[in-house]
């Protein structure tokens, strides 16, 4: 569905934050990129989405080389970026939110209109504060209206960076149990994300990105199992202790 080949990526055209990066995303796939702060993360997949400006390799997807286009175009060609931090607009109500959702078809107010009534009625919280302002929302209430903003443009490909930022352990579980559903229903996922363990045992497949190249791609059970990992991210302790009872993700994707 996805294929980056040698990315190379800077935001002043001058100093490179990803040095030939490449990863694929397969259909009914849920893939991680995992790496530490400055590893490049949140560069690639802003690359793919035509958000850095300075951009040299191939973005394709669905094999339509899509390395050149704008963001909006992306947008209208199944990619949708859940940001990091959730970037929710806090002066806007819960709706327009999600109405900023729709910007890529909204000349289809019906459709518009039914995709709304579907994301409030999904989501039961959002359906409650309807009319409240997303900037009065609790943390973990933020990140479900960012990703039913996401799901406004009923993406076949949906990016989300960091989705376990800020949030308390159990808002993180109900968050991944939800991405969880939505691909159960038939959208693929692309995380990037800082907590190997949860990571490994959410994720099909995962690349670990070290100053902006790739450095280890695998399974979650291979990765789970490889030293360079544990020690990278927790140490052989605690990566046994959280691994320990560890149920890896058996779909087919």
């Amino acid at each position: 569905m996805l294929r980056v080949e040698g990315l190379h990526a800077s935001y002043d055209g001058m100093i490179e934050v990803l040095h030939g990066a490449s990863i694929e995303v397969h259909e009914h796939e849920i893939v991680t990129i995992l790496g530490s702060n400055g590893a490049g993360k949140t560069t690639l997949v802003a690359a793919v989405c035509g958000l850095v400006p300075f951009v040299r390799g191939t973005v394709r997807f669905q094999s339509e080389d899509i390395t050149s286009l704008p963001p909006h175009a992306i947008v209208s060609r199944g990619i949708v970026e859940v940001p990091t931090g959730r970037e929710v607009f806090p002066d806007q109500t819960v709706t327009e939110n999600l109405l900023l959702g729709a910007h890529a078809y909204r000349s289809d107010r019906a459709r518009v209109r039914r995709n709304v009534r579907d994301m409030l009625e999904r989501f039961p919280v959002l359906g409650q504060r309807k009319s409240q302002l997303a900037g009065s929302l609790s943390g973990g209430e933020q990140q479900i209206l960012s990703v039913a903003r996401g799901l406004m443009g009923r993406p076949r490909l949906m990016i989300l960076d960091e989705p376990s930022m800020g949030l308390a352990p159990i808002l993180v579980t109900q968050v991944f149990e939800l991405l969880r559903d939505i691909w159960r229903e038939g959208t693929t996922l692309l995380l990037v994300e800082k907590l190997a363990h949860l990571a490994i045992t959410f994720s099909h497949r995962l690349y670990v990105l070290e100053l902006g190249s790739v450095a280890l791609e695998g399974t979650a059970a291979e990765l789970a199992g490889d030293p360079r990992v544990e020690e990278a991210y927790l140490g052989r302790r605690a990566w046994a202790e959280e691994l320990a009872g560890a149920e890896y993700p058996t779909e087919s994707p």
